[in-house]
């Protein structure tokens, strides 16, 4: 399905902060670069996630999440690292915004800590949790740096994996809303970007399919490398169940905060591109394929209701179904999306069934691979495709 967007379907604002760029500046490696050589408008800024960087992670009465879990874990980490200090930043974060103002920065994006807000994921308010993202709002501000607030980064509360499997229970519909509204409440009167989730696509792989990332699920391999986990689900309602918890926590900002507050909501999409393998229709095809799987399996319920046609069609009753009043509060429910690009693939046709049987996951039902090389050669440079289909997307808005 077609990605060009009808004005009469969605009027969306897409913040692509460095897809635009690159046309732009593609041409200038060889020249120094300085502001001038970006669009007008462009914001320049940094980005973390709590879990990534915070530490203090026994303090204030923060609660565990899955990731310190994971992170603990046996055999997970491959320096046996974890975060349990990071860098400090809870505590140095005035060292941290002064270094954002000295480079120039206009904007910092940084997450909130579910279990610093709600220790157990529901229940009792964190006050000192509140206080600290407060503090750091407060002080970016001074410093005339926009924040940017992500309300989830991966970081589930433990509590809530503990007491119904996160998100693999509509549970956590419900309960996300409730952590949303609190930051609205608490943070809303500054803070004016609201990015739901990041990267969504990777949480749901990463830890549903493949068990690389917290919680650690997956049925791949024969289960080799994962206690628990069901591959060829598991991924599917972890994103259906995201998908409504966006759409339910923009409802409630658009109806309740944003006349008052005059902020946007919006996703971040970490977003591949793929190139056939070769000319012939089966990789052509496969390519479409593999947007469906990635990008499309996230963007095209948010604008048209439902998952691509070729999930449907591959996945089958495997794949939730949205209800009618599911998928009206879904169509629409985005301000804006954020693009994070980190690289692109060659598309091939699964023509052997070798990848099913050892996988039997959402890899595996796109039907398509994805290959870094061809013939022994990276596949380059080729950043204007993506700004190019970006941008027809925007143009026809």
């Amino acid at each position: 399905m077609t990605w060009m967007i009808r004005r009469d379907i969605l009027i969306i604002r897409v913040l692509i902060v460095v897809v635009m760029a690159f046309s732009e500046i593609q041409t200038c490696f060889s020249q120094q670069i300085n502001r001038g050589s970006f669009p007008k408008g462009f914001v320049f800024g940094t980005a973390s996630s709590a879990f990534q960087y915070e530490g203090a992670v026994k303090e204030d009465g923060r609660g565990a999440s899955v990731w310190d879990t994971f992170s603990h874990s046996s055999g997970k980490i491959v320096d046996f690292s974890n975060a349990d200090v990071a860098v400090d930043q809870y505590h140095r974060y005035n060292e941290d915004i002064q270094l954002m103002k000295d480079m120039g920065m206009d904007a910092y994006r940084f997450s909130i800590s579910w279990s610093r807000i709600y220790p157990n994921g529901t229940g009792d308010l964190n006050q000192a949790g509140v206080d600290h993202y407060n503090n750091l709002i407060n002080a970016l501000l001074a410093k005339g740096i926009v924040p940017y607030v992500t309300l989830y980064h991966w970081d589930l509360p433990q509590a809530l994996a503990d007491r119904y499997n996160g998100w693999l229970s509509p549970q956590i519909i419900k309960d996300f809303a409730v952590f949303g509204e609190t930051c609205f409440q608490k943070f809303g009167d500054r803070v004016k970007h609201w990015i739901t989730f990041n990267e969504p696509h990777t949480f749901a792989i990463q830890g549903y399919d493949v068990g690389l990332q917290a919680p650690g699920r997956c049925s791949i391999l024969l289960r080799l490398f994962c206690r628990a986990g069901n591959s060829a689900t598991e991924p599917y309602i972890v994103a259906h169940n995201t998908l409504l918890s966006h759409a339910a926590v923009a409802d409630i900002y658009r109806s309740k905060y944003k006349p008052k507050q005059h902020g946007s909501v919006g996703i971040a999409f970490d977003v591949m591109w793929y190139e056939p393998a070769s000319n012939s229709t089966d990789d052509i095809e496969a390519t479409q394929r593999a947007q469906d799987f990635q990008f499309g399996w996230f963007i095209e319920p948010l604008i048209f209701g439902d998952y691509p046609s070729s999930m449907r069609s591959r996945v089958g009753s495997r794949l939730p179904m949205f209800s009618k009043t599911e998928a009206a509060l879904l169509k629409g429910s985005l301000d804006f999306v954020g693009i994070n690009h980190y690289t692109t693939y060659y598309a091939q046709e699964n023509s052997t069934n070798i990848i099913n049987v050892l996988l039997n996951d959402s890899l595996a039902d796109s039907g398509a691979i994805a290959l870094p090389f061809k013939d022994g050669k990276a596949i380059g440079d080729r950043v204007s495709t993506l700004t190019t289909t970006v941008m027809s997307a925007i143009e026809n808005i």
